[in-house]
């Protein structure tokens, strides 16, 4: 396919949260005439200090609205040459717990209606749907699952995710929607909420606080930094093929455990083994091993910058650095969030 046009508008859904933060940020950077419209809800982990420099420009506008609203995103999709749908809920803990049904309503219901008005209202434009690697379970060494492998999802939170995947790629045979998917391995970097385990691990470290690991660290996670990510997104936007998936890993080699990265964050934080606290088996939805196959996004020129130390080592500088943003969403509801889970305060 011959390289997409530079778009005049983009519409990013959900870009007040980690991922799509730094998308925008980084679509900013590149061009700084590009119109952005930015549809987020706010929920809990959605933070407009995530786009710092960004939310007073006359190019950029924030709706605060629900994805699943139909008049809403109708009255969006009309002027976009971009949709990038970012907004869900996520993190497969809160997936398990007791309004596990709103997952699904949000990740497939509110996939279907943006799609729809896409389909009705501005069928030319490119539309991006921004998935997990978490749809192909648990995978087993030294297994690499292609895109065309089979969806095993195993917590609410990945099958819904699946489930939205299935319908933007219905909406690309069924109605010829300009559609693309991605999978990404798990992300991280700066603006990340602290429940995740990076972020979590980090600032609990900077406060000499207990540091959770669970079945003794072994699982692995494909660490991708959340900068190399949003990279691979708009090459797939400039020059994706429609109707594609597109996995988005690092590939680490070797393969890190948790327990491994974690004692790269006490390392880099000069904190003490001693705050490990070890927890016992694996907590409900949780897979052992996260890995996928990527020569497809590395054949259209893309490759990761950052090794996973280089990567760790800049992260916990930046929580370093900005203690204020951290400090304040460590309390309140996400108190209560920890102490279900960990049972401990976070402070």
């Amino acid at each position: 396919m011959e390289k997409s046009l530079a778009p005049r508008s983009v519409l990013v859904t959900g870009g007040c949260g980690f991922i799509g933060s730094c998308f925008i940020r980084m679509l900013r950077d590149r061009d700084p005439e590009v119109e952005i419209v930015n549809l987020d809800l706010l929920t809990y982990a959605g933070n407009p200090e995530n786009l710092p420099g960004i939310t007073d420009s006359p190019r950029y506008r924030w709706v605060r609205g629900d994805v699943r609203h139909e008049e809403t995103v109708e009255s969006l999709v009309g002027s976009a040459d971009w949709v990038v749908h970012f907004a869900a809920e996520s993190h497969v803990d809160r997936s398990t717990a007791a309004k596990a049904g709103a997952f699904v309503d949000t990740n497939v219901y509110g996939t279907f209606v943006l799609l729809d008005a896409v389909r009705r209202l501005r069928p030319e434009c490119r539309y991006l749907q921004i998935g997990t690697d978490e749809v192909y379970g648990d995978v087993a060494f030294p297994q690499m699952p292609d895109e065309g492998w089979m969806l095993d999802p195993s917590s609410p939170y990945s099958a819904s995710k699946a489930g939205a995947d299935h319908i933007a790629l219905a909406f690309a045979r069924t109605h010829g929607v300009d559609v693309m998917v991605s999978r990404c391995t798990n992300n991280y970097g700066a603006y990340q909420y602290p429940e995740k385990m990076i972020p979590l691990f980090i600032t609990n470290a900077l406060d000499s606080l207990p540091i959770p690991l669970y079945d003794g660290g072994g699982q692995i996670r494909d660490w991708l930094r959340v900068e190399d990510h949003c990279e691979a997104l708009l090459l797939i936007l400039e020059e994706g093929r429609p109707g594609e998936i597109y996995n988005v890993g690092a590939n680490q080699e070797p393969e890190r455990t948790n327990l491994e990265v974690t004692e790269m964050i006490l390392e880099c934080t000069g904190a003490s083994a001693s705050l490990i606290e070890h927890r016992h088996g694996l907590r409900p939805g949780h897979d052992q091993r996260y890995a996928v196959a990527t020569e497809k996004i590395r054949a259209l020129g893309w490759t990761p910058r950052a090794d996973i130390q280089e990567g760790i080592a800049s992260t916990v500088r930046w929580y370093a650095e900005n203690r204020g943003w951290w400090e304040a969403i460590k309390s309140g509801a996400y108190r209560e969030f920890y102490e279900a889970h960990y049972g401990r305060p976070a402070s």
